[in-house]
């Protein structure tokens, strides 16, 4: 068990440089595969072979640009000409997000990117833009940190004459903090370490850290309702947020005038999760709290894979009060066992978990969770694997990087359901991806945590590692679509904090209902009649989707 004072362990709140083009983060933290998990990946996948290498920066081919120098000029008259942007570079790097899938295109010669990006300033900016955008028949794609996996930034024009990114890194800062009621108001183009900066400075946090947190934005987090690692503690970010405002083709809107009300449906909630279909999130308002002052972390072992979920329900229904809980199958166990160079160990089975304690009455709250932890058969290992874990929690789509660079896919996916469905759920989506890639020839390696609990039921985090083909995007998506069918059938969510997308729409209809997809459309319709705003997300079929490759 470890104590610590502030957040000095994991420095959540550090400077990051730009993220790479084609990749993820900053390209100096770019490393090769560990020594040891080069070693297990033969006995995981069996024969790999190197891909070809990624294409350059330089050497990357796009469509010629829709957006003519008369739109251009009108943008300019309200961004700026600084800001109105149509070369190569700031169309590539504002292509798509960071899925696997998005990561692949980002390697070859060829590739889709919007015709121009536009980086407004504020709220006004945005409102201009949007007013242009509907005169000109030009789609709008809004972007904060470029993190999206689900498809959710695909420069797509839905028929329209041209796409453009809407960039909102500009609008960024504290704009507002009511000390009394702990409440911040943030611009929507503020990335999460910035946030946690500005609001360390009154001596409160937000603490909300997905592992996009160094690069993703509080517009990003509300849009794709966003879930981080502090959520057993803090909450979801939906939660969090009190307030909002929007900017939509239709007009403005300003919601969230007091912390709870009956004044009919919460419109607040509607935009949470919209990912830019209908507007587009330029503020929002968020409870805070006190920076902590000590954080205890410890390390549990168990088992099996039943017996630490079995521990975490009885921590989320008998309130055990920890605000990191998180559970590694064997699988992910031994992987990450193999990454600190433990492979002796990394053969070896059974399952792992973490907590984390932060705030008040810590001692008290940790106690109270491992007398849970150990009555269903969990065995304290001290802070090791704890602290390894909350030091390298940002890190691992580095790893994702150095593993297509050997050849070697690596993908992620999520889902959520009830405690009584949890096992179901877990084994019908691990067993459609394995035979999936059985079917393709190849072997795949699926691992499996519990990221997030409830009372009534936990999320499921999926990864996969199969061998690389030159196939590769058509293969992962047939497979992708058996594991979205697989959850359905099994009671689960298509996204339990990924968002929608592109990628999640074909199952959208059978988690809501068509009686619920007419009521988002309807919204969209009044509030986009044009349907500018990021034609083919969320809804799909509601505005048909492009071929996911990449086109010249």
């Amino acid at each position: 068990m470890m104590h610590q004072s502030g957040r000095g362990a994991d420095n959540p709140i550090a400077d990051e440089a730009p993220m790479r083009w084609n990749g993820w983060g900053d390209p100096a933290k770019a490393e090769d595969l560990p020594f040891a998990v080069r070693s297990l990946l033969p006995l995981l996948l069996g024969r790999i072979r190197r891909p070809q290498p990624a294409v350059a920066l330089a050497d990357v081919r796009l469509s010629p640009s829709a957006f003519t120098s008369e739109d251009a000029e009108a943008f300019a008259a309200v961004l700026g000409a600084d800001d109105v942007r149509t070369d190569a570079e700031s169309r590539i790097r504002h292509a798509g997000g960071r899925s696997t899938p998005d990561l692949l295109r980002r390697r070859e010669a060829a590739q889709a990117a919007p015709d121009a990006v536009l980086r407004p300033r504020d709220h006004e900016e945005v409102v201009a833009c949007l007013r242009l955008a509907g005169e000109r028949d030009i789609a709008v794609i809004p972007f904060g940190g470029g993190t999206s996996v689900v498809g959710a930034l695909d420069p797509e024009r839905g028929g329209h004459r041209a796409v453009i990114s809407l960039d909102l890194g500009r609008m960024s800062g504290l704009l507002g903090y009511d000390a009394v009621s702990a409440e911040a108001v943030l611009a929507a183009g503020t990335t999460g370490p910035e946030a946690e900066r500005l609001l360390a400075q009154h001596g409160m946090e937000l603490g909300h850290y997905p592992q996009s947190f160094r690069y993703a934005t509080i517009g990003g987090f509300a849009a794709a309702r966003s879930s981080g690692q502090n959520s057993a503690g803090y909450g979801r970010f939906d939660t969090m947020v009190t307030g909002i405002r929007v900017a939509t083709p239709s007009g403005d809107v300003e919601l969230g005038r007091s912390p709870a009300s009956a004044a009919g449906p919460d419109l607040v909630r509607l935009f949470l999760g919209s990912e830019g279909i209908y507007g587009v999130i330029t503020e929002v308002r968020v409870r805070v709290h006190p920076v902590p002052v000590e954080r205890v972390m410890e390390s549990w072992a168990f088992p099996d894979f039943a017996s630490g979920e079995a521990a975490l329900r009885a921590v989320a229904q008998h309130g055990g009060g920890p605000t990191v809980i998180r559970l590694s199958d064997e699988a992910e166990t031994s992987v990450s066992l193999a990454q600190v160079g433990k492979i002796g160990k990394a053969l070896a089975r059974g399952a792992s978990a973490v907590t984390v304690f932060e705030g008040d009455d810590v001692a008290a709250r940790r106690a109270r969770t491992a007398a849970l932890l150990q009555a269903a058969g969990g065995t304290s290992l001290g802070e090791g694997a704890a602290d390894d874990w909350l030091r390298t929690r940002f890190d691992g789509p580095y790893l994702r990087d150095a593993l297509l660079d050997a050849g070697v896919l690596c993908e992620t996916l999520e889902t959520a359901t009830t405690w009584s469905r949890l096992e179901g759920l877990r084994e019908a989506v691990t067993h459609a991806l394995k035979n999936g890639f059985a079917d393709e020839g190849r072997k795949a390696f699926v691992m499996c945590h519990v990221s997030h609990v409830y009372p009534t039921g936990a999320s499921l985090y999926f990864t996969v590692l199969a061998p690389l083909g030159a196939d590769a995007l058509e293969v992962w998506s047939g497979i992708k679509h058996r594991a979205g069918d697989a959850i359905m059938a099994s009671g689960g969510t298509i996204s339990h904090h990924h968002a929608v997308g592109r990628d999640h729409a074909p199952w959208l209809g059978e988690e809501v209902g068509e009686v619920g997809i007419r009521i988002l459309s309807a919204v969209k319709s009044e509030l986009d009649p044009q349907g500018i705003m990021n034609p083919g997300a969320v809804l799909g079929a509601a505005t048909p989707a492009p071929a996911r490759s990449a086109g010249v």
